[in-house]
């Protein structure tokens, strides 16, 4: 990378993280169960309110605690529920427009990040009806207040329901870019170890390391503060703890808890540290291949932690002391080498591939353009790279042995 760049994306890294202490961040108000939401919305005001998910979680059962809660307060609804994996740019539009013919004021996303995302990008569009998500995408965009949004999570994994972000596929030119502004964090986050009862084995995997990967780039970054770093170590302790145990048994609410929580405090470590390369090109596989975010990000998690070195040792090293996978007797070096051990011993332990099928060569070039793209100047990554080195990563990443 030209110096020159490389000091602009580090200027540009520094004054954002000086001005961390003056942005307005909050969190959202945590709900224990989903009896709470109607007696809530009834006291917000809200008559009506638009639930956002995806058909799975309807035809599970999944909405219907809520449906119960706003009925009893006597709150109308109605619900969209066609929301993709990665939601497009459809998808917003179609709900923003159940949201204006039904005389909707307030939001309900139910899910995991696909749904949160997607009501948050509808607020948006109400908040802002004479512009294109493609306008509002980027780096606070959007300053006007959005309808009131309750983030309801069904998986523990993508901290949605306390972030600035939303992340929305444009189908057309299969290229994701995200909204990043104030006013997408939930008002409320209801955090309900029941709805993740029946999330289903792979999902909780992949899920739960989207959390672990939020926690790590959170940490390893240059924009850290002494309070994103404490969620960090906590939230990688807890997927340690707790991710195989969940995954194992679905129905240890126990662990199905403190998961939430563990994603609840890397969401928080990541908004206001922000994430890495490895989201930068989990975000391009999931734009060109619809591959899922948490898989995606799962994948390519160790592969970085490596290619960084000992940029990152003594961070690794403290992850790895929290997590339980090494001592304070290691040196730093033993610490990062036990702690990229362990997280692919975890994804083993849980089926997780080493690869991805599916990664077309002649399609690498525009992904690591548009990862490149997204990360410089706004990731505070331990070490800048070119799109011709964020290449490599997809060469490595692709499980081209099926191929003739």
């Amino acid at each position: 990378m030209f110096i020159l760049k490389k000091l602009g994306c580090r200027l540009f890294q520094a004054v954002f993280r000086a001005a961390l202490p003056f942005l307005p961040y909050r969190d959202p108000v945590i709900l224990s169960d989903c009896d709470a939401l109607g007696a809530v919305l009834q006291k917000e005001g809200l008559d009506r309110v638009l639930v956002v998910t995806d058909r799975g979680i309807v035809e599970h059962g999944l909405t219907r605690p809520l449906e119960e809660s706003l009925k009893k307060a006597g709150i109308g609804f109605c619900i969209y529920d066609q929301t993709r994996a990665n939601p497009t740019v459809q998808n917003v539009e179609d709900a923003r427009a159940l949201y204006l013919k039904q005389g909707c004021r307030g939001l309900v996303a139910i899910g995991g990040g696909s749904a949160m995302d997607c009501a948050k990008a509808v607020g948006a569009r109400i908040a802002y009806p004479k512009k294109s998500l493609a306008q509002l995408g980027g780096i606070l965009r959007v300053r006007r207040p959005l309808p009131l949004l309750v983030a309801v999570p069904t998986t523990a994994g993508t901290g949605s329901e306390t972030t600035l972000a939303a992340v929305i596929t444009d189908e057309k030119s299969h290229h994701k870019y995200a909204l990043m502004s104030f006013p997408l964090i939930p008002r409320y986050a209801l955090l309900d170890p029941a709805l993740c009862r029946s999330l289903p084995p792979h999902l909780t995997a992949t899920t739960g390391m989207d959390a672990l990967t939020h926690a790590v780039e959170a940490y390893i970054g240059r924009s850290t503060t002494k309070k994103t770093r404490r969620m960090a170590l906590e939230a990688t302790a807890l997927v340690f703890e707790n991710l195989k145990r969940a995954y194992d048994e679905g129905g240890d609410l126990e662990a199905r808890e403190k998961m939430l929580k563990a994603a609840y405090l890397a969401g928080g470590a990541f908004s206001r540290s922000y994430v890495g390369y490895v989201h930068a090109v989990a975000h391009s596989l999931g734009g060109q291949y619809g591959t899922p975010h948490g898989l995606a990000n799962a994948v390519t998690l160790p592969y970085f932690l490596e290619a960084y070195g000992q940029t990152v040792h003594k961070k690794l090293y403290r992850l790895g002391i929290a997590a339980g996978v090494c001592t304070e007797k290691d040196s730093p070096q033993e610490g990062a080498e036990k702690f990229i051990s362990a997280v692919k011993a975890l994804n083993a332990s849980m089926g997780i591939p080493k690869r991805l099928s599916g990664i077309r060569k002649e399609d690498i070039s525009i992904m690591a353009k548009h990862a490149e793209r997204e990360a410089n100047p706004l990731y505070p990554v331990p070490e800048l790279m070119t799109k011709n080195e964020l290449a490599v990563f997809y060469e490595q990443i692709a499980d081209w042995s099926n191929e003739l």
